[in-house]
């Protein structure tokens, strides 16, 4: 059960039984792994641009953090389909399990992202502001990826490689937001 399936696989194979054995495994499966990729998309489109110039990808990265939250959202939906809608069975495992409570705090931290997401919230937080409160980006998707290692059982290697991915991102941020040797900032991230 490797890969990403995109949605409409996923729901085709819903419709027509062919999900497998356990099919709201791999439903949850497939949806957090859709939400943990987009937000990876997302987060590189910045990186992409200091790289090359780009600016197509300024262009996508609001596109690409929604749908990462709808399909975080779903991904949560599904858990709770999972555990039939009981709030407090729910609760007790965020409390209990690390890697749901890593998975909840994301999805959280996404929320008022997805909230303040129109011009008009950049205008009334004003640009500084709304723009620190979406550097909670940067903790989601870590929680995200924290959240995919923990919840492998056997091969890491597939979280491990998100993992790396985030931190080149991250890093690729850091070297280009370094002061330059005039103490200027170089390119804005």
């Amino acid at each position: 059960m490797g890969g990403l399936i995109p949605a409409g696989v996923l729901i085709a194979d819903a419709l027509s039984g062919q999900l497998g054995a356990n099919p709201i495994q791999r439903a949850t499966l497939q949806t957090g792994l859709l939400t943990l990729a987009l937000l990876v998309l997302s987060l590189a489109c910045t990186p992409l641009r200091l790289l090359t110039g780009w600016t197509w990808p300024a262009r996508i990265r609001k596109a690409l953090g929604l749908l990462a939250f709808g399909y975080g959202v779903l991904h949560f939906l599904i858990y709770l389909l999972d555990h039939s809608f009981d709030l407090t069975l729910m609760t007790e495992d965020v409390l209990k399990r690390p890697f749901i409570t890593a998975g909840f705090t994301a999805l959280l931290l996404l929320l008022p992202l997805a909230l303040t997401s129109t011009p008009r919230a950049v205008k009334r937080l004003g640009f500084q502001r709304w723009t620190r409160l979406h550097q909670l980006a940067y903790v989601a998707v870590s929680l995200g990826a924290l959240h995919y290692y923990w919840g492998v059982k056997k091969d890491h290697t597939p979280p491990l490689i998100s993992a790396a991915v985030i931190a080149t991102l991250f890093l690729i941020r850091f070297l280009k937001r370094r002061p330059t040797r005039r103490g200027t900032r170089a390119a804005k991230v």
